[in-house]
Protein backbone atom coordinates (compact mmCIF):
# COMPACT_ATOMS: atom_id res chain seq x y z
CA UNK A 1 0.00 0.00 0.00
CA UNK A 2 1.56 3.46 -0.79
CA UNK A 3 1.53 6.13 1.87
CA UNK A 4 -1.03 8.55 -0.21
CA UNK A 5 -3.58 5.13 0.08
CA UNK A 6 -2.33 4.34 3.45
CA UNK A 7 -3.23 7.97 4.12
CA UNK A 8 -6.63 7.90 2.61
CA UNK A 9 -7.56 4.46 4.51
CA UNK A 10 -6.77 6.13 7.83
CA UNK A 11 -9.03 9.16 7.10
CA UNK A 12 -11.75 6.92 6.10
CA UNK A 13 -11.50 4.80 9.06
CA UNK A 14 -11.47 7.72 11.19
CA UNK A 15 -14.53 9.07 9.76
CA UNK A 16 -16.09 5.31 9.95
CA UNK A 17 -15.54 6.03 13.81
CA UNK A 18 -17.25 9.17 13.87
CA UNK A 19 -20.44 8.06 12.32
CA UNK A 20 -20.33 4.82 15.02
CA UNK A 21 -19.81 7.65 17.68
CA UNK A 22 -22.31 9.45 16.63
CA UNK A 23 -25.37 6.87 16.28
CA UNK A 24 -24.72 5.28 19.42
CA UNK A 25 -25.24 9.55 20.74
CA UNK A 26 -28.43 10.43 18.92
CA UNK A 27 -29.79 6.70 19.78
CA UNK A 28 -29.06 7.03 23.76
CA UNK A 29 -30.28 11.01 23.32
CA UNK A 30 -33.29 9.88 21.89
CA UNK A 31 -33.79 7.55 24.33
CA UNK A 32 -34.12 9.88 27.34
CA UNK A 33 -36.94 12.26 25.47
CA UNK A 34 -40.01 11.85 26.50
CA UNK A 35 -41.32 14.54 23.54
CA UNK A 36 -42.56 12.28 20.76
CA UNK A 37 -41.51 15.10 18.11
CA UNK A 38 -37.86 15.10 19.57
CA UNK A 39 -37.39 11.64 19.89
CA UNK A 40 -38.50 10.50 16.16
CA UNK A 41 -36.09 13.26 14.76
CA UNK A 42 -33.01 12.19 17.04
CA UNK A 43 -34.22 8.57 15.95
CA UNK A 44 -33.99 9.54 12.60
CA UNK A 45 -30.57 11.40 12.74
CA UNK A 46 -28.92 8.12 14.04
CA UNK A 47 -30.51 5.92 11.61
CA UNK A 48 -28.87 8.38 9.03
CA UNK A 49 -25.51 7.64 10.73
CA UNK A 50 -25.80 3.95 11.08
CA UNK A 51 -26.14 4.26 7.41
CA UNK A 52 -23.33 6.41 6.87
CA UNK A 53 -20.91 4.21 8.77
CA UNK A 54 -22.06 1.43 6.89
CA UNK A 55 -21.14 3.13 3.87
CA UNK A 56 -17.47 3.53 4.75
CA UNK A 57 -17.58 0.53 6.38
CA UNK A 58 -17.86 -1.66 3.35
CA UNK A 59 -15.07 0.54 1.96
CA UNK A 60 -12.54 -0.19 4.44
CA UNK A 61 -13.77 -3.58 5.18
CA UNK A 62 -13.31 -3.39 8.58
CA UNK A 63 -15.50 -3.18 11.43
CA UNK A 64 -14.69 -0.02 13.51
CA UNK A 65 -16.03 0.53 17.36
CA UNK A 66 -17.48 3.80 18.23
CA UNK A 67 -15.46 6.54 20.98
CA UNK A 68 -16.72 5.76 24.59
CA UNK A 69 -15.25 8.83 25.63
CA UNK A 70 -16.88 11.24 23.49
CA UNK A 71 -19.85 9.06 23.63
CA UNK A 72 -20.27 9.84 27.49
CA UNK A 73 -18.96 13.42 27.55
CA UNK A 74 -21.81 14.64 24.68
CA UNK A 75 -24.27 12.59 26.31
CA UNK A 76 -23.30 14.24 29.93
CA UNK A 77 -23.47 17.60 27.83
CA UNK A 78 -26.96 17.02 26.60
CA UNK A 79 -28.36 15.46 30.05
CA UNK A 80 -26.76 18.45 31.68
CA UNK A 81 -26.86 21.89 29.18
CA UNK A 82 -29.67 20.35 26.89
CA UNK A 83 -29.93 18.38 24.03
CA UNK A 84 -29.48 21.69 21.73
CA UNK A 85 -26.27 22.33 23.30
CA UNK A 86 -24.71 18.89 22.84
CA UNK A 87 -26.40 18.86 19.10
CA UNK A 88 -24.96 22.24 18.34
CA UNK A 89 -21.84 21.23 19.41
CA UNK A 90 -21.84 18.01 17.52
CA UNK A 91 -22.65 19.95 14.27
CA UNK A 92 -19.05 22.28 14.68
CA UNK A 93 -16.89 18.85 14.54
CA UNK A 94 -18.94 18.35 11.49
CA UNK A 95 -16.74 21.51 10.30
CA UNK A 96 -13.35 19.28 10.27
CA UNK A 97 -15.57 16.12 8.52
CA UNK A 98 -16.38 18.46 5.55
CA UNK A 99 -12.73 19.45 4.89
CA UNK A 100 -11.94 15.44 5.09
CA UNK A 101 -14.90 14.85 2.87
CA UNK A 102 -13.28 17.32 0.29
CA UNK A 103 -9.83 16.26 0.43
CA UNK A 104 -12.21 12.43 -0.52
CA UNK A 105 -14.43 13.72 -3.22
CA UNK A 106 -12.71 12.82 -6.35
CA UNK A 107 -11.44 9.47 -4.16
CA UNK A 108 -14.33 7.71 -3.09
CA UNK A 109 -17.87 7.02 -4.96
CA UNK A 110 -20.82 7.64 -3.78
CA UNK A 111 -19.61 10.11 -1.26
CA UNK A 112 -21.17 13.19 -2.60
CA UNK A 113 -24.41 11.10 -1.55
CA UNK A 114 -23.57 11.63 2.16
CA UNK A 115 -22.33 14.93 2.17
CA UNK A 116 -25.79 16.20 0.73
CA UNK A 117 -27.21 13.88 3.21
CA UNK A 118 -25.37 15.51 5.90
CA UNK A 119 -26.19 19.03 4.52
CA UNK A 120 -29.38 18.78 3.74
CA UNK A 121 -31.07 16.37 5.74
CA UNK A 122 -29.49 15.92 8.93
CA UNK A 123 -28.59 19.71 10.04
CA UNK A 124 -32.09 20.33 8.80
CA UNK A 125 -33.37 18.11 11.44
CA UNK A 126 -31.44 19.21 14.47
CA UNK A 127 -33.01 22.07 13.39
CA UNK A 128 -36.13 21.45 14.23
CA UNK A 129 -35.47 20.27 17.56
CA UNK A 130 -37.74 22.35 20.06
CA UNK A 131 -36.24 22.51 23.77
CA UNK A 132 -38.33 23.53 26.41
CA UNK A 133 -35.43 25.54 28.02
CA UNK A 134 -34.74 27.90 25.14
CA UNK A 135 -37.83 29.44 25.14
CA UNK A 136 -36.48 30.80 28.49
CA UNK A 137 -33.02 31.92 27.42
CA UNK A 138 -33.78 35.62 27.65
CA UNK A 139 -34.71 35.08 30.98
CA UNK A 140 -31.71 33.48 32.32
CA UNK A 141 -29.78 35.87 30.59
CA UNK A 142 -31.54 38.68 32.75
CA UNK A 143 -31.09 37.18 35.73
CA UNK A 144 -27.38 35.99 35.03
CA UNK A 145 -26.23 39.79 33.68
CA UNK A 146 -28.29 41.81 36.54
CA UNK A 147 -26.75 39.35 39.08
CA UNK A 148 -23.14 39.45 37.75
CA UNK A 149 -23.49 43.60 37.08
CA UNK A 150 -25.24 44.60 40.43
CA UNK A 151 -23.14 42.54 42.65
CA UNK A 152 -19.98 42.18 41.69
CA UNK A 153 -20.45 46.10 41.77
CA UNK A 154 -22.17 46.06 45.14
CA UNK A 155 -18.93 43.80 47.02
CA UNK A 156 -16.31 45.81 44.80
CA UNK A 157 -18.08 48.54 46.60
CA UNK A 158 -18.05 47.01 50.01
CA UNK A 159 -14.88 45.92 50.38
CA UNK A 160 -13.37 49.26 50.69
CA UNK A 161 -16.20 50.20 52.45
CA UNK A 162 -16.28 47.81 55.05
CA UNK A 163 -13.21 45.58 55.98
CA UNK A 164 -14.77 42.62 57.47
CA UNK A 165 -15.46 39.62 55.09
CA UNK A 166 -18.35 38.20 57.30
CA UNK A 167 -19.92 41.57 57.14
CA UNK A 168 -19.40 42.32 53.36
CA UNK A 169 -20.91 38.46 52.66
CA UNK A 170 -23.95 39.50 54.98
CA UNK A 171 -24.50 42.46 53.11
CA UNK A 172 -24.60 41.43 49.79
CA UNK A 173 -26.54 38.74 50.68
CA UNK A 174 -29.24 40.67 51.81
CA UNK A 175 -28.78 42.85 48.68
CA UNK A 176 -28.31 39.51 46.22
CA UNK A 177 -31.68 38.26 47.63
CA UNK A 178 -33.45 41.60 47.42
CA UNK A 179 -32.72 42.14 43.91
CA UNK A 180 -33.35 38.65 43.03
CA UNK A 181 -36.99 39.10 44.21
CA UNK A 182 -37.13 42.07 42.48
CA UNK A 183 -36.17 40.76 39.20
CA UNK A 184 -37.82 37.62 39.63
CA UNK A 185 -41.43 39.99 40.05
CA UNK A 186 -40.68 42.13 37.30
CA UNK A 187 -39.50 39.69 35.18
CA UNK A 188 -43.64 38.44 35.94
CA UNK A 189 -44.81 41.17 34.97
CA UNK A 190 -42.57 42.04 31.90
CA UNK A 191 -43.41 38.77 30.07
CA UNK A 192 -47.16 38.75 31.29
CA UNK A 193 -47.82 42.19 30.30
CA UNK A 194 -46.18 41.50 26.87
CA UNK A 195 -48.36 38.66 26.10
CA UNK A 196 -45.15 36.49 25.35
CA UNK A 197 -45.86 32.50 24.33
CA UNK A 198 -43.94 32.01 28.00
CA UNK A 199 -44.80 31.24 31.02
CA UNK A 200 -44.74 33.92 33.43
CA UNK A 201 -44.28 31.91 36.10
CA UNK A 202 -41.86 30.37 34.51
CA UNK A 203 -39.90 33.19 33.10
CA UNK A 204 -39.95 34.54 36.81
CA UNK A 205 -38.57 31.32 37.93
CA UNK A 206 -35.62 31.05 35.66
CA UNK A 207 -34.57 34.93 36.29
CA UNK A 208 -35.10 34.71 40.42
CA UNK A 209 -33.12 31.28 40.10
CA UNK A 210 -30.41 32.06 38.53
CA UNK A 211 -29.90 35.06 39.97
CA UNK A 212 -29.61 33.71 43.41
CA UNK A 213 -27.32 31.00 42.08
CA UNK A 214 -24.99 33.43 41.08
CA UNK A 215 -25.30 35.51 44.29
CA UNK A 216 -24.46 32.04 46.15
CA UNK A 217 -21.13 31.76 43.90
CA UNK A 218 -19.76 35.34 44.15
CA UNK A 219 -20.28 35.38 47.91
CA UNK A 220 -18.52 32.15 48.79
CA UNK A 221 -14.85 33.62 48.49
CA UNK A 222 -16.04 35.95 51.35
CA UNK A 223 -17.23 33.37 53.41
CA UNK A 224 -14.03 31.36 53.41
CA UNK A 225 -11.21 34.02 53.11
CA UNK A 226 -10.59 37.07 55.83
CA UNK A 227 -8.85 38.99 53.26
CA UNK A 228 -11.27 41.50 51.42
CA UNK A 229 -8.81 41.90 48.43
CA UNK A 230 -8.37 38.09 48.33
CA UNK A 231 -12.02 37.32 48.57
CA UNK A 232 -12.73 40.23 46.06
CA UNK A 233 -10.51 39.07 43.60
CA UNK A 234 -11.62 35.47 43.57
CA UNK A 235 -15.14 36.86 43.31
CA UNK A 236 -13.98 38.85 40.15
CA UNK A 237 -12.97 35.54 38.58
CA UNK A 238 -15.53 33.42 39.42
CA UNK A 239 -17.61 36.29 37.69
CA UNK A 240 -15.08 36.05 34.91
CA UNK A 241 -15.47 31.90 34.66
CA UNK A 242 -18.87 32.28 34.81
CA UNK A 243 -19.17 35.03 31.34
CA UNK A 244 -17.06 32.49 29.83
CA UNK A 245 -18.79 29.36 30.37
CA UNK A 246 -22.27 31.10 30.17
CA UNK A 247 -21.31 33.11 27.06
CA UNK A 248 -20.09 29.91 25.31
CA UNK A 249 -23.60 27.94 26.42
CA UNK A 250 -25.29 30.80 24.53
CA UNK A 251 -23.46 31.17 21.59
CA UNK A 252 -23.33 27.54 20.78
CA UNK A 253 -26.68 26.53 21.81
CA UNK A 254 -28.41 29.74 19.80
CA UNK A 255 -26.06 30.38 17.30
CA UNK A 256 -24.61 33.74 18.12
CA UNK A 257 -21.03 35.21 17.99
CA UNK A 258 -18.74 33.83 20.81
CA UNK A 259 -16.38 36.87 21.01
CA UNK A 260 -18.42 40.17 20.86
CA UNK A 261 -21.02 38.67 23.45
CA UNK A 262 -18.24 37.72 26.00
CA UNK A 263 -16.07 41.03 25.48
CA UNK A 264 -19.54 43.07 25.97
CA UNK A 265 -20.57 41.76 29.12
CA UNK A 266 -16.72 41.20 30.42
CA UNK A 267 -16.04 45.28 29.99
CA UNK A 268 -19.91 45.94 31.32
CA UNK A 269 -19.54 43.63 34.55
CA UNK A 270 -15.64 44.78 35.50
CA UNK A 271 -16.31 48.76 34.38
CA UNK A 272 -19.08 48.81 37.00
CA UNK A 273 -16.83 46.74 39.88
CA UNK A 274 -14.49 49.18 39.12
CA UNK A 275 -16.24 52.09 39.14
CA UNK A 276 -18.21 50.88 42.59
CA UNK A 277 -14.65 50.31 44.03
CA UNK A 278 -14.22 53.70 43.48
CA UNK A 279 -17.44 54.66 45.26
CA UNK A 280 -16.29 52.50 48.45
CA UNK A 281 -13.03 54.36 48.45
CA UNK A 282 -14.57 57.45 48.41
CA UNK A 283 -17.18 57.14 51.15
CA UNK A 284 -14.85 55.36 53.43
CA UNK A 285 -12.60 58.54 53.19
CA UNK A 286 -15.97 61.31 53.24
CA UNK A 287 -17.52 59.62 56.04
CA UNK A 288 -14.19 58.44 57.65
CA UNK A 289 -15.53 54.75 58.48
CA UNK A 290 -13.48 52.54 60.06
CA UNK A 291 -15.57 49.19 59.93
Amino acid sequence: MTEELSKINRRIIALQKDEATEHIIYQRLARTITDTHNREILSRIAEDEKRHYDFWRKISGRDVGPGRLRVLVYYAAARILGITFALKLLELGERNAQIVYETLSGTVPGLSAIIADENEHEHELVDLIDEHRLHYVGSIVLGLSDALVELTGTLAGFTLALKDTRIIAAAGLITGVAAALSMAASEYQSTRSEGDTKNPVKASLYTGAVYILTVALLIVPYLLLGNPAAALGITMSVAMAIILFFTFYISVASSVPFLRRFFEMAVIVFGVASLSFFIGWAIKAFFNITI
